[in-house]
């Protein structure tokens, strides 16, 4: 039985990138393992095509939450990417860098190195940055476009109630002044979507020593005591085991927590119930989950929008 390096659970942003990097020596061994298909829709590529993608299930999990009490019992719509390319595959694009204070905070409180000076080194040498006349600065393989020169004229209305109610205006969201109203970036390269699929994962597979298997489901992690060894592997109804050094949990932040409880991590009384043997109790596993909400306002507008443009 073949044994791996490195298994990478999830084929989204931070596994494709992790399967690049990994691979990159020619000589580990890289398994990557997603649950959904290859990324060769048009409607993933075409950058217009994200609102199809929104709620086809042949690519997108089309997740509801709990009824939420502060939401008086609604319930909320969550699409999760199942596709090479995870969520970045069917996603809005846009493509905004982390505030400097977040970073700065979090190594306040214990994480050194991520400090925003550390982190905006690591942003520039991964971004190759399109401006609107098509000039490029930087080297990255992720593509980060600025689309400002070619956004609709029913916009200048925003902008003009920014100014009104003087809210602060930044020219780009990725530069020193982020924060305010502005033009989102977006992952595009010549006008098609720049997933991290794209920019990362593709190349790697030219390496002999990289392996991707879709349409596969890890149902657990195992373990030999408290160290991960391997992962039970469905697959066209069949059960296969597959054993790696070390093995790479990255299938996002709804499905991750949820393995990890299925393999025996987390809150140690839940696991219990459900009869799964408890390596690990831990009761942050699978809570203290922070999301925004999106609202959508609908008006009748009185001069050409884009739904006229694109009818």
């Amino acid at each position: 039985m073949k044994k791996y390096d490195y298994i990478i659970i999830g084929a989204g942003s931070a596994g494709s990138v992790l399967a690049d990097r990994l691979s990159a020596d020619g000589r580990s061994q890289v398994l990557i393992v997603e649950s959904g298909g290859m990324d060769r829709s048009p409607y993933i590529h075409l950058p217009v095509g994200y609102g199809r993608l929104f709620y086809d299930t042949r690519w997108n999990y089309c997740l509801n939450a709990e009824p939420q009490e502060a939401l008086n019992g609604r319930v909320d719509y969550w699409p999760r990417g199942n596709v090479v390319g995870g969520s970045g595959s069917i996603n809005a694009m846009v493509y905004c860098r982390g505030l400097p204070h977040d970073f700065e905070d979090w190594e306040a409180a214990g994480a050194k190195g991520w400090n925003w000076q550390s982190v905006r080194a690591t942003y520039d040498r991964i971004e190759t940055r399109v401006a609107p006349d098509g000039s490029k600065s930087g080297s990255g393989a992720l593509y980060v476009s600025d689309v400002s020169a070619r956004i609709h004229p029913l916009n200048r209305h925003y902008f003009k109630g920014l100014q009104e109610l003087q809210l602060p205006i930044t020219a780009n969201m990725n530069g020193d002044q982020p924060e305010g109203g502005g033009i989102y970036q977006i992952n595009t390269r010549n006008g098609r979507r720049w997933s991290s699929a794209r920019a990362h994962l593709h190349p790697a597979l030219k390496r002999a020593n990289v392996t991707l298997r879709t349409r596969s489901r890890v149902a657990r992690v195992l373990f030999e005591g408290t160290r991960a060894m391997g992962i039970e592997l469905r697959h066209r109804g069949g059960r296969e085991v597959v054993h790696g050094r070390e093995i790479i949990l990255s299938a996002g932040a709804v499905h991750s927590p949820g393995l990890l409880q299925r393999s025996g991590i987390g809150p140690g009384a839940l696991l219990q119930s459900l009869g799964i043997p408890v390596i690990v109790a831990n009761d942050n596993v699978g809570g203290n989950l922070q999301d925004h909400q999106a609202v959508s306002y609908y008006y009748r507008a009185t001069e050409r929008s884009l739904n006229n443009d694109l009818a």
